[in-house]
């Protein structure tokens, strides 16, 4: 079953069940799957481009929650935080932070990565293995703290 259609079904769950909260974050993924459809040209998006666009999506919400906490309005943060509960389920499961510098060091030692200078090496492998499965601004922090 295809992320699209799983999302369709989940939204008729949440309808049924009168679940606001979920039945907003499945719209919002709903959305953004139509949008990047449309803009390839009808095309099905891929399983990457799918994740990219959910990481995007807590992304957003995070940002949100912040600002909504930083201007006391807690009841919204936490709206955004649990339309993030709900999003995070069709993502990939997310590496620990010890997974992520097993990764990094093994890239740095196939890489023969010493210094600052050798970061963008590092992380554009990185990257790529750990794609949809890391939080980026996490790689970024082990690699410089590795580089050092």
């Amino acid at each position: 079953m295809s992320l699209t259609e799983q999302i369709n079904e989940d939204i008729k769950s949440a309808m049924r069940e009168k679940n606001k909260p979920k039945l907003e974050a499945l719209r919002a993924i709903k959305s953004q799957l139509l949008l990047a459809a449309t803009e390839k040209g009808g095309k099905e998006s891929s399983e990457e481009v799918e994740v990219r666009m959910l990481q995007k999506l807590v992304k957003q919400r995070k940002e949100s929650a912040d600002i909504y906490s930083k201007e006391g309005r807690e009841e919204l943060a936490n709206e955004e935080l649990e339309q993030i509960s709900f999003i995070e389920k069709y993502l990939p499961e997310q590496l620990s932070e010890g997974e992520i510098r097993s990764i990094i060091e093994s890239i740095i030692a196939e890489t023969g990565a010493s210094s600052m200078q050798d970061m963008g090496k590092v992380m554009g492998m990185a990257n790529q293995k750990m794609a949809g499965k890391a939080d980026g601004s996490m790689i970024a922090q082990i690699v410089k703290s590795s580089l050092q």
